[in-house]
């Protein structure tokens, strides 16, 4: 695989001079072409050898392009934040938005190569993270990201030429360090891995580009090229490619019995006995988030359910329960311009807590598959995949010690609309009742129909869904309580 990166390209000073500005000036045109029309971000993956010219290329790029609009990130050891934290998160907050390039050192490809060569994990994990950057890439380029990915290669010889020829050189010693000599002795091994990561990661949406390192005027070139003529295709590519959805229902019901219908809305608590057990699952809630084992996990909570089905309600119960610097409260609306200018899921992975702490979602990511779903916000390829995607950011959570709860509150048809009259009618509950209430009323059975897919496409062992029969506010309350005890007991249970 990397043959061709260890056979000498070199190109000479005058025909390096010669293309450089014309290169510069179509690459900035490029760039601000891509600001312009703002429809997809570029992300630039750094990796390869060191000493083969990453660093110097980048600020290459810098020097010929607009750097304003250029985000250089790099990831060396995690902070005590991203510890706190699944992995992903690092990555996620650092995306750029559209309109814009990030350019990646120590990405996701340098964590997995540098803890596989040192032993710190065996093959299965290896692949474990491949699999993982694959399905990564794969929902960026979704959203509409346009991904580059750098190999920067010297063979071994090269890297044993150029270690001897910095470290005669007084002037230049300085710019050795421990990673280079601590390659140095590494090299087969990952070289090894490289080749196992490139081979099982290089796409049609995402592809590898090996780059010779050795001599930096071709080197240059090469990088400058590609990324031209790349950032040029997708660019004059208006459209992007729609893939093609089964046609099917995502569930065949006969017999016209949804989910929902089968819950017991009948289900309620008198006045005492609800005020008795609020009490008891308020005090467990509040022991289990003071517990040292604790410290090993992170609590998050979804909250979706029909209008006026009472989440605001359950969720000021689940709060009044605990000290407001253990929790976080994040209410989900439409999303903002900055939002927009992201892959969907960015927004929420924003806000995952670390460990230790409990953030609780009022509305959250299955918005894709219910309200824009149903109101046409977004295209059937769109919110069929994000079903896929869900389940996958819900594993990673779930495998970074996140005790993950997920509510349904529902409520029948006339229920609500009792609900919806008393809001009317209540000075101090008008702010609740909305045109869109009424008019998403009217489209009871089509939501009914999304909520059933939903909870069959994503209850999973490890983030099922809790349906909550919710005509009875006080027994929601306690329902959702008790559940969130018990989700926390089990986790602890199987520390």
């Amino acid at each position: 695989m990397f043959e061709s990166a260890e056979i000498g390209h070199a190109i000479d000073k005058d025909t390096y001079d010669a293309e450089v500005p014309v290169l510069r000036e179509a690459l900035l045109e490029a760039q601000y072409e891509l600001q312009q029309q703002a429809r997809f971000p570029v992300i630039v993956l750094i990796n390869g050898i060191e000493g083969a010219g990453k660093g110097e290329t980048v600020k290459l790029l810098n020097e010929w392009m607009d750097p304003r609009l250029i985000q250089v990130e790099t990831f060396d050891q995690q902070t005590d934040e991203e510890l706190a934290r699944p992995p992903a998160w690092r990555y996620w907050r650092r995306l750029p938005p559209k309109g814009r390039m990030g350019i990646f050192f120590g990405n996701w490809y340098s964590q997995m190569l540098q803890g596989r060569v040192h032993g710190n994990f065996k093959d299965p994990v290896l692949d474990q993270a491949i699999e993982g950057a694959e399905r990564l890439e794969r929902m960026l380029c979704d959203e509409g990201a346009l991904i580059f990915k750098f190999w920067f290669h010297l063979s071994k010889q090269q890297m044993k030429a150029r270690l001897k020829t910095l470290k005669d050189d007084p002037l230049h010693s300085w710019r050795l360090s421990p990673l280079d000599w601590q390659q140095s002795k590494t090299y087969d091994k990952f070289v090894r891995y490289g080749e196992r990561v490139l081979r099982r990661t290089s796409r049609d949406y995402a592809p590898w580009y090996v780059v010779e390192g050795f001599d930096e005027h071709y080197r240059s070139l090469t990088v400058g090229r590609i990324l031209l003529e790349g950032m040029q295709a997708a660019l004059a590519n208006k459209h992007r490619p729609v893939r093609q959805p089964h046609a099917a229902p995502l569930v065949s019901s006969l017999d016209n019995l949804g989910l929902l219908d089968s819950l017991d809305m009948s289900q309620s608590l008198d006045k005492d006995r609800y005020k008795e057990q609020l009490a008891t699952e308020q005090a467990r809630l509040a022991g289990l988030m003071r517990d040292k084992r604790m410290r090993k996990h992170a609590l998050v909570a979804v909250f979706e359910g029909n209008d006026a089905a009472g989440k605001g309600g359950a969720i000021r119960r689940v709060a009044g329960a605990l000290d407001p610097r253990q929790y976080r409260i994040v209410p989900i609306a439409a999303p903002t311009e900055e939002e927009r200018a992201q892959p969907y899921l960015w927004r929420f992975w924003r806000h995952i807590p670390g460990r230790g702490m409990f953030t609780l979602f009022d509305r959250s990511w299955y918005g894709r598959v219910l309200v824009e779903r149903v109101e046409g916000f977004c295209s059937e390829a769109d919110w069929l995949r994000a079903y896929g995607e869900i389940n996958d950011f819900e594993e990673q959570l779930t495998r970074a010690g996140v005790v993950l709860v997920k509510f349904w509150l529902a409520i029948d048809k006339d229920t609500q609309l009792q609900r919806f009259k008393e809001r009317e009618q209540t000075a101090f509950k008008r702010f609740k009742i909305t045109e869109d209430d009424w008019r998403n009323r009217e489209k009871w059975d089509r939501y009914s129909d999304a909520v059933g897919d939903m909870v069959d496409r994503t209850s999973s062992e490890i983030a099922p869904w809790t349906l909550v029969e919710a005509n009875d506010k006080r027994f929601a309350r306690v329902k959702v309580l008790r559940t969130l005890n018990d989700a926390l007991e089990a986790a602890f249970a199987r520390d």
